[in-house]
């Protein structure tokens, strides 16, 4: 080729490339101008001074700095009927400009296809942003129980306590009876998850499930460094790093549905600490809540002031989250309706 022409080829490969960068910057300046000067309000879906409040309030002291244009995140609490009454008004009511994203339950998303009346959204629908931690639960059984491994789970009926029919203490070992065939004897009407762990304590009950780990190294984890509870499964679609050997129970699944019927519940542990902004967010706008956002949950000053107030923190990128629902809520008719069925 001419020495000419090849000149001339490089030289429009640098003009389009240069056209690349100035759009890149031009679409930076843009979501800066957007934002500069602005609020964004951060609604969280429960009272003030539970955990999910906690974890936001964290992540709304630092986020602002991280998108451009330096924002001011308000956090505000919209507390109700778990968190959907916050779901529903970002799916209906809330702006959807990017100056209102929102912190609901974890298993809030699911809901509408668990057959929950109250939840009037298309959860594959919303923008979402990104999950602090990728929780792993677990169930746990006092060492003086008798049980030492999840295979006794088959043999010999295990008393567990439980919340109520609405928590994961309940939801998740039901689910497993109903698929697994286990012999959880659930006990329900415990104020809370504490009263669970002091009724383990106290000999009440023989174990405790649907467990977050998280919580366990947290509060209870010299039960564990004393050998005083055996964890039996970890409730999850992966492991905890922390639990290499500890069986993991999408493994124990022996069909396709039953591994379908597993991801459909579980697959609300990958959104531990979910944050999400209404449909139809600009696509830049999303772009750079979802990098400002994951910027957040790895800045060392971040994770420092997280790990003081025993936060664990294990992020899960929007983008990650966004295709996860959008593939449970292609399950089929079918197996929805038998996970359904087995968390009631």
């Amino acid at each position: 080729m001419p020495i000419t022409a090849t000149r001339l080829i490089a030289a429009a490969a640098l003009g389009a490339l240069g056209l690349v960068i100035l759009a890149g910057a031009s679409h930076a300046q843009g979501v800066a101008d957007f934002y500069r000067g602005k609020t964004i309000d951060l609604d969280i879906g429960y009272s003030v001074g539970g955990g999910y409040d906690l974890y936001a309030r964290l992540i709304a002291r630092r986020m602002g700095g991280h998108i451009p244009g330096n924002p001011t995140i308000v956090p505000k609490n919209m507390e109700g009927a778990g968190s959907l009454r916050l779901a529903n008004y970002l799916y209906a009511a809330a702006p959807s400009d990017g100056t209102v994203i929102g912190a609901t339950s974890r298993g809030a998303a699911f809901d509408p296809l668990l057959g929950e009346t109250g939840a009037r959204f298309d959860a594959s629908k919303f923008s979402w942003i990104g999950s602090a931690n990728n929780e792993v639960s677990v169930c746990v059984v006092s060492a003086s129980s008798g049980f030492t491994k999840f295979d006794d789970l088959y043999e010999k009926p295990l008393t567990i306590g439980s919340t109520g029919a609405a928590d994961d203490t309940y939801q998740f070992p039901a689910l497993v009876n109903a698929v697994l065939g286990t012999k959880f004897k659930i006990v329900t009407g415990y104020p809370g998850g504490n009263d669970v762990s002091l009724a383990l304590e106290r000999g009440e009950v023989q174990g405790r499930c649907g467990w977050s780990w998280s919580s366990i190294k947290t509060t209870r984890f010299n039960w564990v460094r004393d050998k005083r509870i055996i964890v039996l499964v970890q409730m999850s679609l992966s492991k905890h790093p922390d639990l290499p050997n500890v069986p993991l129970i999408m493994d124990l699944a022996k069909t396709d549905e039953q591994r379908q019927i597993f991801k459909m519940i579980f697959a609300r542990q990958t959104m531990g600490r979910p944050y999400l902004a209404p449909p139809g967010v600009p696509a830049d706008r999303l772009a750079a809540l979802r990098q400002g956002f994951m910027d957040t949950v790895t800045d060392k000053e971040f994770l420092t002031e997280a790990e003081a107030n025993k936060f664990e923190i294990n992020p899960v990128k929007g983008e990650d989250l966004q295709a996860l629902v959008q593939e449970v809520y292609q399950t089929p008719p079918e197996v929805v309706k038998k996970a359904a069925a087995a968390v009631r």
